[in-house]
């Protein structure tokens, strides 16, 4: 494994880390296409974590064959199964509720963990080819 970035993320700090996740996911290969699709799957964890995760949390990236990111937060947690068996778009709502279906949509695959002490979010997507396999 070689760990790629690891930084701690804040509202007022998500454009930066954008950039570095963009350029992350370039320098590892990916088209421009799946590249921008990475970045709007990390962004929508990091994002996540800020508004429902506590205010702030943590992000990793990491190389390991696949490119690999963990999103961490301190939050209350939630009932995270319905998440990742959905298949269908959900219907947008002021409390959100797009944001992992579209992480889920943009990787090869994600893991939520989530408890009362909070939630980790990882994604994987394979290197090489330019389409996500979009299972779990």
């Amino acid at each position: 494994m070689r760990s790629l970035l690891a930084v701690p993320i804040a509202p007022g700090g998500l454009p930066a880390v954008r950039l570095q996740v963009e350029a992350i996911a370039r320098e590892c290969g990916m088209s421009a296409d799946r590249a921008s699709d990475w970045v709007t799957a990390v962004n929508e964890l990091m994002a996540n974590a800020v508004r429902h995760g506590g205010g702030t949390g943590d992000l990793r990236i990491w190389l390991d064959g696949d490119l690999c990111c963990e999103v961490r937060d301190h939050g209350p947690g939630f009932a995270a199964e319905p998440y990742l068996r959905r298949l269908d778009r959900p219907v947008p709502s002021v409390h959100g509720g797009m944001g992992l279906w579209i992480a889920r949509q943009m990787s090869d695959s994600m893991e939520i963990d989530s408890g009362p002490s909070g939630t980790v979010v990882r994604l994987r997507t394979r290197m090489g080819g330019d389409t996500w396999g979009g299972e779990a």
